[in-house]
């Protein structure tokens, strides 16, 4: 059982302890204490009445005047005598008549012998026998008196209760101290862990593995611990600059086999246009055939130089270009292979600042995807607007939708959907977000009850109107 302490810091668990235990060993210490000094105490208390009663009748001035009734005279004045709320009482031991008494002395009863100690009616009571001669008589001729020296049990028990209130004064200041000094002890000692945290953070927030973290002087497990962390970061920081290297080093051939491939491909290209020109029958059909398969090259070929670009943060020249023009131009030219689907388009005009090619490349790419995923007679909407000083490019179908499984991973590189009917690359969206982000805005998949929308954010840019793009007529 944890009794809560897990949910605790360690420097206040540490401190916790340490002043349980101190607070344990202290009061275990207060109980000895207390069994030997109240029992001290109460034999004290004892002592000290029958030392008084003892000392009381030996200095006690008694006479005998047997025209007298009683015929005891005391002569020592009892209230002077009793000290510290003591009471005397001066008896016949036979019949219990009383000689003489302190003031308020309460009714102690006769006592069955003595000498003898006892408790009646809250006093402790110390009885002693004492002999009176009367003067020119013998020993034998004495009359017996009975002296009751008592004192109230209240002082005594006042004086435990003083005793048991400074010991479990000093037991809590004790346990409290401990506490205190082990909070300070704690934090001594968890600074430097403290200081591996801060380190920690820092690098969880910048992602910069380079940070140096303190290591404290001293051989210990702290000190150790920190040296594995450094070691740690140091591998990892070697790690990371060999990846990023290797990443470096493949983008730029990435690039760089993307470039050099479309001189070839363009030549490819424009002989097998003319070979379908010229030729009929199987070998026509083979040229067209192959022609295909080299425009699907050459725009494989585009998306990785692209994707090469948006992963170096190269960007091309921008200029202000209206992305309802551009919605309007990959509509004319998705059309002729809309495979039986409804596409609507509503453009308006609405300016950004970017690269016309990359902005056609990400529009296609989204309508691509939304007839290539949904079967022939679905409604593809696509939407140009501004909003709040956004270029916001929508598009949406009434389709099966993307499924639950897809959703965290769309924009990613080479993820195709289970209906993907056509020979997609799996590079469509991730190009759409590519060309999103350097533009300076943001792709989502949003919900759509039924089908799929796909919302295109990007910052609106205000452009004089002389040197906005002619509408085409």
């Amino acid at each position: 059982m944890s009794f809560g302490l897990d949910r605790l810091s360690i420097r206040w668990r540490l401190a916790l302890t340490s002043a349980g235990l101190t607070f344990v060993i202290l009061a275990a210490f207060a109980i000895a204490v207390y069994q030997v000094t109240t029992a001290r105490i109460r034999s004290d208390f004892t002592n000290e009445i029958a030392a008084s009663v003892d000392k009381l009748r030996d200095g006690l001035e008694l006479t005998i005047d047997g025209r007298r009734t009683p015929p005891i005279i005391v002569h020592t004045p009892l209230d002077v005598v009793a000290s510290k709320n003591a009471v005397i009482r001066i008896l016949s031991p036979n019949n219990g008549t009383i000689f003489a008494q302190t003031e308020k002395a309460p009714n102690l009863g006769r006592p069955t012998h003595v000498p003898s100690t006892e408790t009646l009616s809250g006093y402790r009571v110390e009885a002693r026998l004492a002999a009176v001669h009367p003067s020119g008589l013998s020993a034998k001729s004495s009359v017996p008196v009975v002296i009751q020296y008592a004192r109230p049990v209240t002082d005594l028990e006042a004086t435990i209760d003083r005793v048991r209130f400074f010991l479990f004064l000093g037991v809590a200041f004790g346990g409290g101290l401990a506490l205190i000094a082990g909070l300070i002890l704690a934090r001594r000692a968890m600074s430097p862990i403290s200081g591996l945290t801060a380190t920690a953070k820092g690098i969880a927030e910048t992602g910069d593995p380079s940070m140096r973290v303190p290591v404290p002087e001293g051989r210990d497990e702290v000190a150790e611990l920190a040296r594995t962390l450094q070691a740690m970061l140091d591998s990892l920081e070697e790690a990371r600059e060999e990846t990023e290297g290797a990443l470096v080093r493949q983008r730029q051939f990435v690039a760089d086999a993307s470039h050099e491939l479309r001189t070839p491909l363009t030549s490819i290209l424009a002989n097998l246009e003319l070979l379908t020109d010229v030729l009929d029958g199987e070998r026509g059909e083979a040229a067209r055939s192959a022609l295909r398969s080299s425009q699907r090259m050459r725009r494989l070929v585009g998306d990785l130089l692209l994707l090469a670009r948006a992963d170096a943060k190269r960007q091309l020249p921008r200029e202000p270009t209206d992305v309802g023009r551009v919605l309007v131009e990959a509509a004319a030219e998705l059309g002729p292979v809309a495979d039986g689907h409804d596409l609507r388009i509503d453009a308006d005009e609405a300016i950004v600042n970017g690269t016309r090619d990359e902005l056609h490349r990400m529009t296609l790419n989204l309508m691509e995807n939304a007839i290539r995923h949904t079967p022939a007679g679905t409604h593809v909407n696509a939407r140009v607007s501004s909003v709040d000083g956004h270029v916001l490019l929508t598009v949406q179908d009434d389709g099966p939708g993307v499924p639950a499984e897809l959703r965290d991973r769309i924009f990613e590189r080479f993820v195709r959907g289970a209906g993907d009917r056509g020979s997609s690359s799996g590079l469509g969206l991730s190009i759409v977000r590519a060309v999103a982000h350097s533009h300076g805005g943001t792709v989502d998949l949003e919900d759509a009850d039924p089908g799929a929308r796909f919302v295109v954010r990007l910052p609106r840019a205000e452009v004089p109107a002389e040197t906005r793009e002619p509408t085409p007529a």
